[in-house]
């Protein structure tokens, strides 16, 4: 997974374009942007960052929110476990 292929990835869940933006900041959104080789992921909301990570791969850091975004996705009861098999 890379900066490329998550939009695609978290739209199969469910995850609305709009609450994401890749390589720039903007409101309201979670961001992934690469800082001279350090990948950050954060909350921005009125010019301000929250629930901000760090990382230096772009593989970890689009793992990383893909997981962040999937747990919402199952507290909203979008995506869950799949149901047992008889």
């Amino acid at each position: 997974m890379n900066s490329e292929s998550i939009v695609g990835l978290l739209a199969a869940i469910g995850v609305p374009a709009d609450v994401v933006s890749i390589g720039a900041e903007a409101d309201n959104t979670w961001c992934l942007v690469d800082d001279a080789g350090d990948w950050e992921v954060f909350w921005r909301e009125q010019g301000n960052r929250y629930d901000w990570a760090r990382f230096d791969n772009e593989q970890v850091a689009c793992h990383y929110l893909f997981g962040r975004l999937t747990w919402s996705q199952v507290v909203r009861g979008v995506v869950g476990v799949l149901p047992e098999k008889v």
